[in-house]
């Protein structure tokens, strides 16, 4: 298989509006990582790139909350952000800043470009404007009612309950986060990508292209929206914070950031290129190179149209090969959240779990959520770390570290005559490089790392059959050979470990003496090959744990930390209904209000919410139906004493004629609960 000459692997730009989490993590930069990692492993040419993406709107809305610039919010979380990364181990080529001025360069001049060969089309469109902020508003400003699935805090640009794309202008009931206000509609001048000229382009591309090898959650949000109709899209904004737009008549508008953070991808490449001497070109140039970004599903649309429509428009790029989105993850089965702190925060979790990284990089792997949504949970974690990276994993590396240094003063033997079952393991074990390659060279990282674990059952297998610590007295020779096998499954570890647990990789290389290849030279594949490379007569460092027990008062650390969490955004959740129009007294005073009884209660057919009751007012037994199904079952209020207004006017609900309301209020959790009168209080009482 002829593998391209050289490889941009490019991980979405995270938004410095606060750090990173585990979503981020298990969605784009775990994987983004793995595959790099390989790469490079088996002496391929790598670029790979990323950086913060400091222009968006997100990073406005931030600074207004927290009353300080978006400059000040850009460089607090851009480097909180970038030492998350070094300390987790991901190991970026470059890691950049859009606000740059390479990159403020790079991406006016892809607009100017395209601006001067007609690429854009020029429109005056309606936009919401706050009147008291005075400022027209950008869709992250504004939030209102989904149109398509009553969502009421849906965004001006999506709705993050059914997932659909929308215009601010889509929105029932409209308010601007910057204010609180109900914006106006005005006329804005703006120019657009005409997607709709692409669509023979993406149809051919994508469609015919890469139906097979793309990944059916990606191919399938692509053909929607193509098969919907492409229409044109904004490329500028009016916004006081981002690039400039770089042409005549465009004073006060910013590139949108949908166009400038993709073009990230290429400034960050050119940064790098200019500290390593290199040419940045043929990295997003030339036809042998493979582009692959990794990024989450709520990006698909922008990397798999927007960017490639741009790159096509441009000319001169090449176009990505593939485009592996990861679904999202969600924490202890609710959506992660930033603005609800609703998260696990990478800079937070690697103080509370020092040394630890490759335990996070192992949990979120074997549970990415590669194909549906997933859940993160602390109790899975440390099932996860104590059943197989220190059970599986660490307790073979134990064994054989300690039996080596017991028999031999850790100097690995040299073997005698191999038999069957020593053959046959050492084939099953240089089978491995094959099978976990081609895992990642499709993605499959949650695939590969089980066929690694796979790899370190084998040598607790191996042990286990073979009992060394039974035959070293009686028959030392077949123990040096067995030792010496099982040394070799070690090292085969070590080596295919790299990519998914780089740390615990530098560690075991170091206890059993192996040093990574010179660059270009791939061990990767020298684990496959008959000769070994841990040889007879190796010195190993010492032994030590690779892994270690996670207690039960670690985890519950967390979990009372995520319950603060839920607590606190209760509290800020309540919500006091605003006062509703002045009545008069006379008004009150005509409310009939009195105890009674619910005598029966029933479902109504066919209705979810609604129960059919009979209750006994004291003047009389009354049918009346109440929308509280959800929350009662009929057996639940039966003999419940209730307030009823009997003189609300009938009126027939699904058939049936209802005779008065039954009072109900919520509890400060939000549970319907009764407006219970005295429960001495006969039927037919007033209630004052």
């Amino acid at each position: 298989m002829q593998h391209p000459k050289r490889y941009t692997v490019t991980a979405a730009l995270p938004y410095t509006n606060g750090p990173i989490h585990i979503g981020h993590l298990a969605g784009v930069y775990v994987p983004s990582d793995i595959y790099a990692r390989y790469l490079r492993q088996m002496g391929r040419d790598v670029a790979f790139i990323c950086g913060s993406d400091e222009h968006g709107v997100a990073i406005s809305m931030k600074a207004k909350k927290e009353g300080i610039t978006p400059q000040e919010v850009i460089d607090k979380y851009n480097g909180i952000i970038k030492k998350s990364f070094d300390d987790f181990g991901i190991s970026f080529d470059n890691y950049s800043r859009t606000s740059a001025k390479i990159h403020h360069e790079t991406a006016s001049a892809f607009f100017k470009k395209l601006y001067d060969e007609g690429n854009f089309v020029e429109e005056v469109t309606e936009q919401l404007y706050d009147e008291k902020a005075q400022q027209f508003l950008a869709d992250r400003f504004v939030t209102g009612t989904c149109p398509k699935c009553g969502n009421p805090e849906a965004y001006g640009d999506q709705c993050e309950s059914c997932g659909s794309t929308l215009n601010a202008t889509d929105l029932i009931n409209p308010k601007s986060t910057v204010s609180g206000e109900t914006p106006v509609v005005r006329e804005t001048k703006h120019w657009f990508l005409p997607l709709n000229r692409y669509d023979d382009f993406l149809r051919d591309w994508i469609l015919k292209g890469h139906a097979k090898d793309w990944k059916p959650n990606v191919y399938g949000q692509v053909k929607s929206w193509i098969d919907g109709g492409l229409e044109p899209r904004a490329v500028t904004r009016d916004l006081d914070w981002g690039i400039d737009v770089p042409v005549p008549g465009a004073e006060g508008k910013k590139l949108y950031v949908w166009f400038d953070a993709p073009i990230g991808y290429i400034s960050s490449t050119k940064e790098w290129a200019q500290r390593e001497g290199k040419d940045w070109e043929p990295y997003w140039k030339s036809d042998d190179t493979k582009l692959v970004h990794f990024i989450g599903k709520d990006n698909i649309v922008f990397h798999c149209i927007i960017f490639p429509v741009m790159l096509k428009a441009e000319g001169s790029y090449i176009l990505p090969d593939n485009v592996p989105a990861n679904e999202f993850l969600n924490l202890e089965g609710n959506k992660l959240s930033t603005s609800k702190n609703w998260a696990v925060w990478l800079h937070e979790y690697l103080e509370d779990f020092p040394g630890q990284q490759d335990v996070l990089r192992y949990v979120l792997t074997a549970n990415a959520p590669e194909t549906k949504d997933n859940d993160f949970t602390w109790k899975d974690f440390q099932a996860r770390n104590n059943n197989e990276l220190v059970a599986i994993f660490g307790n073979f590396i134990n064994r054989v570290a300690v039996l080596t240094h017991k028999y031999y003063d850790g100097v690995v033997p040299e073997p005698n005559t191999f038999n069957d079952i020593d053959e046959q393991t050492l084939a099953e074990m240089r089978a491995y490089p094959d099978v976990i390659a081609s895992s990642i060279e499709r993605y499959r990282f949650r695939e590969a790392l089980g066929e690694l674990m796979n790899l370190a059952r084998l040598g607790n297998k191996y042990l286990a059959d073979e009992e060394p610590w039974k035959l070293v007295k009686e028959n030392p020779d077949r123990v040096k050979t067995q030792m010496f096998v099982a040394l070799q499954i070690a090292t085969a570890l070590a080596v295919l470990c790299e990519p998914f647990l780089p740390f615990t990789s530098r560690r075991l290389r170091q206890m059993l003496a192996i040093h990574p290849s010179p660059k270009g030279v791939s061990d990767w594949n020298e684990v496959a090959k008959p000769q070994t490379i841990l040889s007879s007569g190796t010195q190993l460092g010492a032994a030590e744990l690779l892994f270690t027990k996670i207690e039960d008062g670690d985890i519950q650390k967390q979990t009372d930390k995520l319950e603060a969490t839920k607590s606190a955004n209760k509290n800020d959740n309540k919500k006091v209904d605003a006062q509703k129009d002045l009545i008069q007294y006379d008004d009150f005073a005509k409310m009939d209000l009195r105890v009674g009884t619910i005598l029966e209660a029933e479902k109504m057919p066919k209705a979810n919410k609604l129960l059919v009751l009979k209750v006994d007012t004291g003047l009389d037994v009354r049918t009346i139906v109440s929308g509280i199904a959800e929350s009662f079952s009929p057996e639940e209020v039966i003999g419940k004493k209730v307030t009823v207004l009997v003189n609300l006017a009938p009126r027939n609900l699904r058939g049936v004629e209802s005779q008065g309301m039954i009072l109900m209020t919520n509890s400060p959790e939000g549970k319907l609960v009764f407006v219970n009168p005295d429960q001495d209080a006969a039927n037919g009482e007033t209630i004052n």
